[in-house]
């Protein structure tokens, strides 16, 4: 029931100086990629795009498509649209990746590391998938019809979604999982979750070490749209905490 209270976020984001580019450090034309989570496409992230151009970032949208595909496959296309970016830019990337769309973030930075410079995490269980029945329930679902479709296609292997399958989007998650190499990758890491998430459990949405964590008063889906997170995201970005 925490999340029917979202719109709360968006009156306030619109309420506070921060959308608005007060009280923020800016940027001087780096580039940035936003992630949609799980069922959602980049148009519901249209607001954080406008603000990051606002206070001085080159923004850019996953062009994913709607994030209901198998997570390699999203992955891949996330790549495409990093290289794009760091070729245009000449810098290296921040991704940002709300719920599943931080989990891609992450995927596509181990694959990238020259081309990632930050993977900036909203709401992302990427220490285990502890979610809400009722969003798992919906999850499985949405992929068994797109593995029974695609399996009839031949295009997907017994082992697609399930703990068997090792594609790379799998590995690298296991990679992060792996106490050893939580933190061989090259780029930076902010993790931001919130207590009041009514989706998936925040403390599966935190790193081990305290200084990449960043708490929020937010709901699920208020992360795109809350002044907290953006204010967050703002320092982050230059440098900051």
């Amino acid at each position: 029931w925490n999340e029917a209270l979202f719109p709360l976020d968006w009156i306030a984001l619109h309420a506070s100086p921060v959308y608005y580019g007060f009280g923020v450090p800016h940027g001087n034309g780096e580039p940035v990629v936003l992630v949609p989570g799980f069922l959602g496409s980049d148009r519901y992230l249209t607001e954080m795009h406008l603000w990051l151009r606002r206070i001085g970032y080159h923004p850019y949208f996953s062009g994913i498509g709607r994030n209901v595909d198998c997570p390699e496959l999203l992955t891949q296309r996330l790549l495409v649209t990093v290289q794009n970016a760091y070729e245009e830019t000449q810098r290296p990337v921040t991704i940002i990746g709300h719920s599943l769309g931080g989990m891609l973030a992450r995927s596509a930075a181990h694959r990238a590391p020259l081309a990632v410079k930050q993977v900036i995490t909203m709401a992302s269980p990427f220490r285990s998938v502890r979610a809400h029945p009722l969003v798992l329930s919906a999850a499985n679902f949405v992929r068994a019809n797109i593995v029974r479709e695609r399996r009839h296609r031949l295009e997907v292997s017994s082992t697609c979604f399930t703990p068997e399958c090792g594609c790379g989007f799998v590995s690298t998650l296991k990679q992060d999982a792996d106490a050893d190499t939580h933190h061989s990758g090259s780029f930076e890491r902010g993790a931001i979750f919130s207590k009041f998430d009514g989706v998936v459990d925040w403390q599966s949405c935190i790193e081990d070490e305290p200084e990449f964590n960043h708490e929020v008063t937010a709901t699920h889906i208020g992360m795109a749209f809350n002044p907290d997170v953006y204010r967050t995201i703002a320092n982050l970005l230059a440098g900051g905490v």
